[in-house]
C-alpha cells in the first residue's frame, strides 16, 4: 500500500491537511461485479471505506458542518478495478476528498455591485448592433 494510505501514529491526513483519527475509519472488502471474469466471483475486490465523523477528532465546528450536510458517516466505494489495492486507493481518495469538500467553510455571500458606466455603455452598444443586424435581415419595405 502507498504511504499516503498508511496510518501515521494512528492518524491519517486529508489532502487539505486535516487530521483524522484511525479509529474513525472502517474498511470492508466484498465481491464485485464488473471486470475480472471468474476472478470477480472468487475474490473480494470491491472496497467500501466508512469514516465515522464523531470519532475523527476534528474540531466541533467542522464536525457539526459535515454532519449537517452528510450525516454521521461518509462512505465511499470502489469496484472499478480487478485489484483490491487499487480499489482501496480509489475509495480512500474519494472519501477524503468528500470530507475536505464538506469541511470547508461556506463561501461568504456575494456583495451586490452595480455595473460600471463602461459596462452599461457596452451593453447598450451591443443591443444597438443586434437591432441593426436584425433590421438588415428584414424584407425591404414597399417605400424603398
Amino acid at each position: 500500500m502507498s504511504d499516503q494510505f498508511e496510518p501515521i501514529e494512528g492518524v491519517h491526513r486529508t489532502p487539505a491537511g486535516r487530521r483524522i483519527d484511525a479509529s474513525a475509519i472502517t474498511w470492508v472488502a466484498t465481491r464485485s461485479g464488473g471486470p475480472g471474469g471468474q476472478h470477480a466471483n472468487t475474490s473480494d475486490t470491491a472496497v467500501t471505506v466508512t469514516i465515522h465523523i464523531a470519532r475523527t477528532g476534528l474540531p466541533e465546528v467542522v464536525r457539526t458542518r459535515i454532519e449537517a450536510v452528510a450525516g454521521s458517516v461518509i462512505t465511499a466505494m470502489s469496484s472499478s478495478s480487478r485489484s483490491q489495492w487499487r480499489n482501496r486507493q480509489s475509495a480512500w481518495r474519494a472519501a477524503l476528498e468528500r470530507l475536505d469538500e464538506l469541511a470547508a467553510p461556506p463561501a461568504p455571500p456575494r456583495a451586490r455591485t452595480r455595473p460600471s458606466r463602461g459596462a452599461r455603455e457596452d451593453r447598450l452598444r451591443e443591443k444597438h448592433q443586434a437591432s441593426q443586424r436584425k433590421q438588415a435581415r428584414r424584407r425591404p419595405s414597399g417605400d424603398d
